[in-house]
């Protein structure tokens, strides 16, 4: 680790810094060069690192982050599914790995496939996510629980590459599997063909059977978070669990954290050295010292192994590695230096693990502490307030970047539930662990009493998540807000009494308080959320908003109105709706309507009246109104017009200066036609919503001609089942000259109609990546 002056260390801080942000700059990239290249720079980058002295060892260091992470992507991408085998039918024998997660309606899974010769070279050893859904019109139960963690499963698999949706502020599912090395997704295909070939087995299936001793030993809330602390098995945990965890700020906690691994470490260590003062002849084979940082190792990854070796677990063995066998080759190791060479050694081993938050937040937080606070230690209460301010203000541009939010309640949660939690609630669940480990049955005391420690400070954190200040959303901000406010927190905690301080907050505007872009007066704003087979579009004008249709939804299921609306108009600044449009009562427009209205308040509701949906005014022909210079009219349906469904949707007209907008649901060619010939001259528009995902049975040629639109949108679902949109219908469209914009191939769709004219950006166009499903077959750079 030292280094002769002048020279900079071959593991130290500044190569650390230097092979991340190799990693950085690699995973930046929209579209990946050919693998020689990063050979190439592989072999140049460490041979610098290695052999040459000075600054340009950092340099190879940066070198040899770029070409590893590029190796490591490229071999991920490679191991997909190619799209000549989407929607495969395959029969496929393999181990279930991790825990499954049951839902009322499926269950949930991964899958290793065996090294078959007889399987095609692509699925040999893939990792897949997998589901198995339950089949109502079947007569016989269904069998997916009897999915257990660790036994081997023949299945008949249809498959596709990993694909999800594109959004402001959503989930990137590809990134996702990237970074988790997933192959495929897909579900089980028949039931009658499925055979388990051996029983479970192994440290998952053992991590199961302690969930479901806990689940029975422990009665009510409490159980699920004891076994989310003692083996981080979250999968009890419910959407209302994480949006109050998200609240106030505890969700490092609840799940094994790096802390908490540290703790057993500690413990660990401490054990090592009693047994060794009690049994003094054990250090003539290994003196106490050694013995006690081996027994914090073994303390260590025995923990990683109950969370299943979930990263944060694995970060801090590697630092814990790292301490240990400086202890046992007698070198001073600083902190400093420790979590250098842990970033190193993760770097090394697996580099897509950059693509977690959690990598930035563990390592970020522990840089700013080391910094702030170099002497902690000598005043524990004073430190730990202050190590609490500093990670507070440290990590929260990194926290408003990566989640798009900030817990004004988080730190006044975490000054309890940190010594609490961690000191109480986690040392009573992992000694029933170890208890039950033991003996079965020997657990159940200190697991109530984790629980009841737990449900003693439980109330409070309710009351903080509850109140209106807990959570506060933020927009997506521009791309140099996060360097400016991390600037902006290295000024605020610099030394007391250095002049100007105030001015710091200055720095964090552009991230707490970005610009929206929003319209101007007589200009309109649509967004089409990518929301997979339905529709969602959000309308702005300078200063109101309106929703239009709210995405599809499952009953026990996938919420697009939570997963997909919800984040995309947080995302976007929208924290309240003037205007909810409810085109008509199906489930892929109407199902995220219950999740949108519990999180973004609407003034009021518009639908079909035959539609009767509660609280809902009707959307009749000829009403209106405006906003900001914007007219809002509805077209169709009539007073006392039938219930026919689809073709009860509500047609809305958005017109302005600059052109109009018109959105007709899911009308077809009966209501097309009657359009036509009734309002011929209400049709004209440039944008034009294409009617019913882009069905074979609408978008007539009359209603194509008279609406004479520069961009035709289709909110579609990519490769469902109904074979929307079909190719005849968008040929009808782009033989008169319209362009037509899928989500399907863009996601989300952003245009503007101004005096300049039309502007038009998808979301995969926007942010550009490497891994993203739509280029995954386009060759290298």
């Amino acid at each position: 680790m030292t280094a002769r002056a002048g020279q900079a260390p071959l593991l130290g801080v500044g190569a650390a810094a230097a092979l991340v942000a190799g990693v950085v700059l690699c995973l930046a990239l929209p579209r990946l060069p050919a693998v020689a290249l990063f050979y190439v720079l592989l072999v140049a980058g460490l041979g610098t690192w290695w052999k040459i002295a000075g600054r340009w060892r950092w340099t190879g260091a940066l070198l040899a982050g770029f070409a590893l992470c590029g190796l490591h992507a490229t071999a991920s991408l490679d191991g997909r599914l190619p799209a000549a085998h989407e929607r495969g039918d395959f029969t496929v024998t393999g181990r279930i790995t991790g825990l499954p997660e049951s839902e009322p309606r499926r269950t949930r899974f991964e899958f290793r496939v065996h090294d078959d010769p007889a399987l095609p070279d692509f699925l040999r050893g893939a990792k897949l996510r997998l589901s198995w859904y339950d089949n109502e019109w079947a007569d016989e139960p269904s069998r997916r629980h009897e999915l257990q963690p660790g036994a081997e499963w023949r299945l008949q698999l249809r498959l596709r590459a990993p694909r999800g949706l594109r959004n402001p502020g959503g989930f990137d599912a590809e990134r996702h599997a990237l970074a988790a090395r997933i192959a495929a997704t897909g579900y089980v295909r028949e039931q009658a063909t499925a055979l388990q070939l051996a029983p479970a087995r192994g440290l998952d299936a053992w991590r199961d059977r302690i969930a479901q001793r806990i689940a029975a030993a422990v009665p009510g809330t409490a159980s699920r978070y004891v076994r989310a602390l003692a083996l981080g098995d979250t999968r009890a945990l419910t959407d209302t669990d994480w949006e109050l965890l998200r609240a106030t700020g505890l969700t490092h906690l609840i799940a094994i954290s790096g802390f908490h691994v540290g703790l057993v470490a500690g413990a660990f260590a401490l054990l090592g050295t009693a047994v060794w003062r009690l049994v003094p002849a054990l250090g003539l084979v290994v003196p106490r010292p050694q013995a006690a940082a081996l027994a914090a190792f073994a303390g260590a990854l025995g923990y990683a192994a109950l969370a299943g070796f979930a990263l944060p677990t694995v970060r801090t063995v590697l630092m814990i590695a790292v301490a240990v066998a400086a202890r046992l080759w007698r070198r001073p190791l600083q902190i400093p230096e420790s979590l250098a060479l842990a970033a190193i050694a993760i770097v090394l081993v697996d580099p897509l693990a950059l693509l977690s938050a959690g990598f930035w937040l563990s390592f970020g937080g522990v840089a700013w502490l080391l910094w702030c606070l170099p002497q902690a230690g000598r005043r524990p209460v004073r430190d730990f307030l202050s190590a609490q301010w500093v990670a507070t203000l440290g990590l929260l541009p990194l926290t408003a970047i990566l989640f798009g939010q900030a817990s004004l309640a988080g730190p006044l949660a975490n000054l309890v539930a940190i010594p609490w939690w961690s000191l109480v609630v986690v040392p009573l669940s992992l000694l029933g662990t170890a208890l039950e480990a033991m003996q079965a049955g020997c657990g159940d005391a200190a697991w109530r009493l984790a629980a009841a420690a737990f449900e003693l400070s439980w109330p409070l954190f309710e009351r903080l998540g509850e109140s209106p200040l807990a959570l506060w959303w933020l927009p997506e901000p521009a791309w140099f807000a996060l360097p400016m406010a991390l600037v902006g927190a290295f000024w605020l905690l610099l030394p007391r009494g250095l002049p100007g301080r105030p001015l710091a907050l200055l720095l964090w505007l552009p991230l707490l308080w970005p610009d929206r872009h929003l319209p101007r007066a007589g200009e309109v704003e649509l967004v089409m959320i990518d929301v997979g087979q339905g529709t969602s579009l959000l309308v702005r004008t300078a200063g109101h908003a309106l929703l239009y249709d709210m995405g599809p939804a499952v009953r026990d299921g996938w919420d697009a109105g939570e997963r997909a609306v919800v984040p995309a108009l947080l995302a976007l600044g929208v924290r309240r709706i003037d205007t909810m449009v409810v085109s008509h009562a199906d489930s892929d427009h109407a199902g995220g309507l219950a999740a949108v209205r519990r999180r973004v308040p609407a003034a009021r509701l518009l639908a079909p009246e035959s539609a009767a949906i509660p609280g809902a005014a009707g959307c009749l022909a000829g009403s209106g109104w405006q906003h900001d210079g914007v007219q809002f009219r509805f077209l169709h349906p009539p007073l006392h017009f039938p219930d026919l469904r689809n073709e009860s949707s509500c047609v809305l007209r958005i017109e302005t200066v600059h052109g109009a907008l018109l959105l007709p649901g899911d009308i077809g060619e009966a209501v097309e036609e009657r359009l036509v010939g009734r309002l011929p001259e209400d049709l004209p528009a440039e944008v034009v919503l294409i009617p019913h995902h882009g069905s074979r049975h609408s978008s007539s040629a009359d209603f194509v001609a008279a609406t004479g639109a520069t961009l035709a949108l289709v909110s579609a679902g990519h490769g469902n089942r109904f074979g929307h949109p079909d190719a005849g219908t968008v040929e009808r469209w782009e033989r008169r000259g319209t362009t037509v914009l899928g989500t399907p191939e863009g996601g989300a769709a952003h245009l503007r109609l101004t005096s300049a004219g039309l502007q038009v950006q998808t979301e995969r166009a926007r942010r550009r990546r490497f891994w993203d499903a739509t280029t995954r077959d386009t060759p290298p750079l």
